[in-house]
């Protein structure tokens, strides 16, 4: 699990059938000191992020195919939830 931030959706008309009906984010992984830690990332989003959000993220297969529904989605990352900075 890794913290990042929220830069924007993105969207493709043609897609592999496990992002069908599914939200595309694009995410910036952070460090601990909240620079980024490498480029920008796609990740699925079940969670229902929006841009500037701090968001934690996973690369765990196994959930990527709970959320996608599909045992053979090409998915890397995953949003696994909003961090609540109050």
């Amino acid at each position: 699990m890794q913290p990042a931030v929220v830069l924007g959706s993105t969207r493709a008309t043609v897609k592999h059938e496990s992002f069908v009906g599914r939200r595309l984010v694009i995410i910036q992984p952070l460090a601990l000191d909240d620079s980024a830690d490498g480029p920008p990332l796609a990740a699925l989003d079940a969670v229902g992020s929006r841009r500037g959000d701090r968001v934690m993220i996973t690369s765990d297969g196994s959930y990527a195919r709970e959320v996608s529904g599909h045992e053979n989605t090409p998915a890397r990352w995953t949003v696994i939830g909003i961090i609540d900075d109050n």
